[in-house]
């Protein structure tokens, strides 16, 4: 398969719906997700948004997102379950993902952010954790 860039919408919008095609079957990943969303397909226009923002600083998504919130209400909606080997499942199938389709600068960063924002989130979801 031949990689291109990553340059427009388009390729945003491909990459968010192929890696959530491998995050809604992972044995792992996909049990939390599926249980949480309740429209994929307003999800993952909301994603694309939000990823079209970080990746190419365009897009409807500015001021829109706050990440820290929503996975915070995902981690008390299972429980408190969520545990940073989450977030390598989730970096191995984002960076999977974009190794297969894309090359480049964009690509490269897509990669380098979705690594800081992992640790961020889960720091901020270890956080708010009711404390015993």
């Amino acid at each position: 398969m031949i990689k291109s860039p990553i340059h427009s919408r388009q390729e945003v919008d491909f990459l968010v719906r192929r890696f959530y095609d491998r995050i809604r079957v992972h044995p792992t990943l996909g049990p939390i997700f599926n249980s949480v969303v309740e429209d994929w397909e307003t999800h993952l226009i909301h994603l694309s948004d939000f990823w079209e923002m970080v990746l190419l600083q365009s897009g409807p998504g500015a001021g829109k997102f706050n990440p820290t919130k929503v996975h915070r209400e995902v981690d008390s909606a299972v429980d408190n379950t969520i545990e940073q080997a989450h977030f390598g499942n989730w970096l191995e199938l984002w960076f999977t993902t974009i190794d297969e389709y894309f090359e480049g600068e964009v690509a490269e960063y897509a990669k380098e952010h979705a690594r800081r924002m992992a640790h961020m989130l889960f720091m901020r979801i270890w956080e708010a954790r009711p404390k015993a």
